[in-house]
């Protein structure tokens, strides 16, 4: 199992703190830190296409007009920040955000 996520993102503390308390140990990856290689970047687009994208974050409403209009993949590459998060990947199964269906994926 792991789990991209940012070390400043409540959400994501709220995530690892579950998982880990349901026996869990999952490889934490923090995207600004550690940053995402090209393979799982492309398997994050190919599973959630644009809805990786933040776009109620900071970033995102500090872009202009044609920074929004580029490439997922370009702009995850930019801005990894502007990632929605976390995503979890457990084998087959990825999820993205901590609501209910990623917890019930997960726990």
């Amino acid at each position: 199992m792991r789990i991209f996520s940012l070390k400043s993102c409540d959400t994501c503390k709220k995530a690892i703190k579950a998982l880990r308390d349901a026996g869990k140990d999952p490889e934490v990856i923090d995207v600004r830190a550690d940053g995402i290689s090209d393979a799982d970047l492309d398997s994050i687009i190919a599973q959630f296409d644009e809805a990786a994208i933040n776009k109620s974050s900071t970033t995102w409403r500090n872009m202009d007009e044609t920074e929004k209009t580029m490439p997922i993949k370009s702009l995850l590459t930019m801005y990894p920040t502007l990632m929605k998060r976390p995503v979890i990947q457990n084998g087959d199964v990825w999820t993205i955000g901590w609501k209910e269906d990623a917890q019930a994926a997960h726990l």
